[in-house]
């Protein structure tokens, strides 16, 4: 059962460092994913725990793959999301798997990455242009950002930018920064204005049966230790970073890579 929720409503910001600015590999990369996101009725309430009627129509995704792809080594813990939408909204909602549940940054607008976290890119109309960026880690922190083009076209990245009337979520199973015990994992929710993502979708919103939009996910993983009773992030250690569709490198920037998103009026 799920313990311990964190339930706000709120917006921030975020981008990824120089590392993601390196030039985009040519090598061969799995196909990007795809998923039919179904329209609902029925009413989703943002806490976390998707446990509404609407949630069970919502197929889940693939379980997340390392960045570069499958011929990584498979993550050390699952991850897999749903989507849904209806006249107001895009939902999102993800499920972590973590024995050890922890954040530490707090204030909006933080970069969110350097603490585990679970992130959306969203390029409504596939042009690799003027795209967004949410993240959120455990303890409903939010970072989101709006790019005029990715960070190897020169950006730049808009930090200023926050996604108007965000909703979103965070339910821990197991207690929240207490190395004591072993946790569950974390599952968040998403509702994502189609008011506010229309600004720069350059396509209907909501959404006509079948359009398509570039989407993808993504979650850091750092590794950590117990240092006098607290979490700490063993250094000099790189983060793990899985993904929904797998990039072929380790640069999330790149939106011709991310999965399809193809929305429908009919239910599951």
């Amino acid at each position: 059962m799920l313990i311990g929720a964190v339930v706000v409503s709120l917006g921030g910001c975020a981008s990824r460092p120089a590392m993601e600015a390196h030039k985009k590999s040519t090598s061969t990369v799995d196909a990007p994913k795809r998923y039919v996101c179904r329209r609902t009725t029925k009413p989703v309430v943002i806490d976390g725990r998707m446990d509404e009627p609407a949630w069970a129509d919502a197929s889940w995704t693939d379980y997340f793959i390392d960045i570069e792809g499958a011929a990584k080594p498979k993550p050390r813990f699952a991850t897999r999301a749903k989507m849904l939408w209806d006249e107001a909204y895009f939902y999102i909602a993800a499920e972590l798997t973590e024995p050890h549940v922890w954040g530490a940054l707090k204030a909006r607008d933080q970069i969110v990455f350097h603490d585990n976290d679970f992130e959306v890119f969203i390029d409504p109309d596939g042009d690799t242009r003027e795209y967004y960026e949410i993240e959120i880690n455990a303890l409903n922190t939010i970072f989101d950002l709006f790019l005029e083009r990715t960070y190897i076209d020169g950006g730049p990245a808009r930090h200023e930018w926050n996604l108007e009337g965000l909703k979103t979520a965070v339910h821990v199973d197991g207690t929240l920064n207490d190395p004591s015990d072993v946790d569950g994992g974390w599952s968040v929710e998403f509702a994502l204005p189609w008011r506010s993502l229309a600004e720069y979708a350059h396509k209907p919103t909501p959404p006509r049966d079948g359009d398509v939009w570039r989407v993808n996910f993504s979650r850091v993983e750092w590794r950590q230790r117990v240092i006098d009773g607290r979490y700490e992030k063993i250094p000099d250690t790189p983060e793990d970073n899985w993904v929904w569709s797998p990039q072929g490198v380790i640069n999330l920037h790149i939106p011709e890579r991310w999965g399809h998103v193809v929305f429908s009026t009919t239910a599951e």
